[in-house]
């Protein structure tokens, strides 16, 4: 065994961001980052669209609201000092009809608290924007942008290399004993032992955190989200990034149109259960993950109560004509021969045993192991501001 200050679990943006910031922050400590796949970003991480979010969507004083503001901006700053691609791009969150307006003025209100620069626009100005968007009236939220997200984590991995730290891959985690002085945490490659572990597993962080011996009544719930491509010629149709404005009944944004860094247009996601935590399609099914998800009461009770729009969801991954009319509410130019199926996420969603979705970052200590347990979007945009957030956690 080794002897190390700090192990992260987890190679995505998430861990990495940690990783880097305990470096930076304390040059001297031995860190170890732990990976149970053979490369990096190889999940949420890889699969992201790359958006650089503003902020606008949450609560006012939320960990999300305060940590991607200035995420955002620790973000941009490590891209320009580093050379990966990134883009301010702006954003558009259209109302395509007037039941739309009081949600579409309530999420003006949250960017004006959290300090997001933004408008609300009209129909001309919208046009102006993005001429192919069918909308009655819009908010303007010129920062947002897109960047290479996996160009961040291969970069997070080289400067923490090159600083001491340790990146060992193919090294999914087994268990984890807590003593008075140390942790110790068993692989599928052997076992090290840390003063501290920092457990940022993404789809598997309720599971880990168990091993720690964290008590929590709420569980990692996966939801894949499909999405489609569009074909070159149709790629005019969105400039920058076009969102709708979203069902407060519902806990998912719908679906929208993402300009990519490194060229295309991505155009989804539509959100239903994954049969397994890695299951980015149908045909990927864990009978001990859905049987987590199916007996768990929170997803029973987030089922029951949106049922409707559940079945509408499925509908839409079965169908592509069904996902292409829910395309053209926004976009009504969207033909079925435009589009290309492209790859599947799926979203590490902490629900409560109530059924409500986690709405803000999680992060539960116990004893000597900090256990993220929910980062949702804006997560990837907040990495950096999350990692200095859980670095001053563990050496205050």
């Amino acid at each position: 065994m080794f002897r190390y200050d700090v192990a992260v679990l987890g190679g995505g943006v998430i861990g990495l961001a940690t990783a880097w910031q305990i470096s930076r922050q304390h040059p001297q400590k031995k860190i170890v980052l732990l990976e149970k796949e053979d490369k990096l970003a190889a999940h949420q991480t890889g699969r992201n669209s790359g958006v650089i979010h503003s902020g606008i969507y949450y609560k006012p004083g939320s960990l999300r609201a305060t940590n991607c503001r200035d995420g955002k901006v620790a973000l941009e700053e490590f891209c320009n000092e580093h050379g990966i691609a990134w883009k301010q791009t702006g954003k558009v969150i259209v109302a395509t009809h007037e039941s739309q307006l009081p949600a579409l003025e309530r999420i003006y209100g949250r960017g004006q608290e959290n300090g997001v620069r933004c408008e609300m626009i009209g129909v001309d100005r919208l046009k102006e924007l993005e001429p192919h968007v069918a909308g009655i009236k819009a908010i303007h939220v010129p920062g947002s942008g897109i960047v290479d997200y996996p160009g961040v984590c291969m970069k997070l991995a080289e400067v923490l290399q090159q600083q001491g730290a340790e990146i060992r891959l193919g090294c999914r985690v087994t268990g984890i004993r807590q003593s008075t002085d140390s942790v110790t945490v068993t692989t599928s490659a052997g076992a090290i032992e840390a003063a501290q572990v920092v457990n940022c597993t993404g789809l598997f962080s309720d599971r880990v955190a168990q091993m720690s011996g964290q008590q929590m009544k709420e569980r990692i719930v996966p939801f894949r989200g499909e999405y489609f491509v569009l074909k070159p010629e149709a790629e005019h149709l969105c400039r920058s990034l076009i969102y709708p404005v979203p069902d407060p009944q519902f806990p998912f944004l719908g679906v929208h149109f993402t300009r990519m860094i490194h060229g295309g247009v991505e155009c989804g996601p539509n959100a239903v259960l994954a049969l397994a935590r890695e299951g980015y399609s149908w045909g990927k099914i864990s009978p001990r993950d859905l049987w987590e998800s199916l007996t768990y009461s929170g997803f029973l009770r987030l089922a029951f109560r949106h049922w409707k729009m559940g079945v509408g969801e499925m509908w839409r991954s079965a169908s592509k004509g069904a996902f292409v009319k829910a395309l053209q509410v926004l976009v009504p130019e969207i033909r079925a021969d435009h589009l290309v199926a492209a790859p599947a996420g799926v979203r590490a969603q902490a629900l409560t045993p109530q059924g409500q979705l986690v709405d803000d970052f999680l992060i539960l200590r116990k004893d000597r192991v900090l256990n993220v347990c929910n980062a949702p979007s804006p997560a990837a945009t907040a990495s950096l501001n999350i990692g200095r957030l859980i670095t001053e956690q563990l050496y205050p």
